[in-house]
């Protein structure tokens, strides 16, 4: 590995298309890191297959196969530092996280939300904008509290709610803005361009980052 490259281990529990768009800005000399692992707890989601085309290592770690959440955590977590990353990428994982797992990597863990928080955290995201009458909705990139989809914001992108909207056309919208801004917050990471001060984030000591980025489509 390059002394230049950041080592990320992502988390995944399904398709993995964020992290397709990471191995492919990697993969063309754009972002700056090293996958050193891909975890996922699902043993058939389709991102290992991803990974392993692209050569790298995998790993299934089942939370179904653990009694209690803490162990599970505390095996993942056992997982991850085998790799020593500098930074922990969730893609898609669909795992609340202990208290313990969340304060061992403060500062390093990244999580990408299908909307413009704090506005619709959780689940359904797509859905629940529709039903809100919601002029625009969007992905967040946030580092990751134990808040549940909290913790201070990085970049967002936003896209505008269209007549005619169903949840799978929102969301393929939504999906195309999340593999531009997730690969951008990472890039920041690893270039040491990004800080947090009383609860907020900052770029290159100032100032924040751009948000609020509208789809490029019309």
């Amino acid at each position: 590995m390059s002394p230049s490259r950041l080592p990320v281990v992502v988390l995944i529990s399904g398709r993995g298309s964020n992290l397709q768009s990471l191995i492919d800005q990697m993969q063309a000399g754009q972002l700056p890191i090293t996958i050193c692992a891909v975890v996922s707890n699902e043993p058939d989601a389709y991102g290992l297959q991803r990974a392993q085309q692209a050569g790298m290592p995998t790993r299934v770690l089942e939370h179904r196969k653990f009694t209690e959440r803490v162990y599970y955590d505390k095996a993942l977590m056992e997982l991850i530092d085998s790799f020593a990353p500098k930074l922990v990428v969730l893609a898609g994982f669909m795992r609340i996280l202990s208290k313990e797992f969340v304060d061992r990597y403060a500062g390093r863990l990244m999580n990408i939300h299908p909307s413009l928080l704090p506005e619709l955290s959780g689940l359904d995201t797509h859905a629940r904008a529709l039903k809100s009458g919601a002029t625009q909705h969007g992905a967040s990139v946030h580092f990751v509290s134990t808040e549940l989809d909290g913790g201070p914001i990085i970049i967002q992108a936003a896209v505008p709610v269209r007549a005619g909207d169903t949840p799978e056309s929102l969301a393929s919208r939504v999906l195309e803005q999340e593999h531009r801004i997730y690969p951008t917050a990472i890039r920041w990471f690893a270039e040491g361009r990004l800080s947090v001060r009383n609860g907020r984030v900052l770029l290159d000591g100032g100032q924040h980052p751009e948000q609020g980025l509208v789809e490029r489509s019309a």
